[in-house]
């Protein structure tokens, strides 16, 4: 029997990171227009640079709490017992399921630590504040 787990911000917020739109969430106070499109980047690198190091930051000071560890635990038994394939799909841009040892894993949404560059198409790991570069 194979297992697909879908996770989301509820998650994450037990482990103190915002959600997106709850009532403290972080689009009431930003405008996704502002910080969340292509245009935005374009027209303001640096407010979209800094809201996402702000993310960064926060994730990368949250704990995975006890829903991560057990959602790990749980893969690693399905998998160990050849009980079928494992699946998490996660729409949390955060790495807590991976530091939990989550390793069958999509981000819908993406991560923090992943940059993609638009110019020369560079995709990968991306741990350090994000920069804009001038011309």
């Amino acid at each position: 029997m194979n297992i697909v787990i879908l996770t989301g911000a509820g998650i994450s917020a037990e482990s103190r990171l915002a959600t997106f739109t709850g009532t403290d969430g972080l689009w009431n106070g930003y405008r996704i227009e502002d910080v969340c499109t292509p245009d935005a980047l374009e027209c303001n690198p640096d407010a979209v640079c800094a809201f996402y190091d702000e993310r960064k930051s926060e994730a990368a000071s949250a704990e995975p709490n006890p829903a991560h560890i057990a959602l790990a635990k749980l893969e690693r038994h399905w998998q160990e017992t050849g009980k079928g394939e494992f699946l998490l799909v996660t729409q949390n841009v955060d790495d807590l399921h991976e530091r939990t040892g989550s390793k069958s894993l999509v981000h819908m949404h993406g991560l923090l630590n992943s940059a993609f560059c638009m110019e020369c198409g560079w995709q990968g790991p991306r741990h350090g504040l994000l920069i804009v570069v001038e011309k």
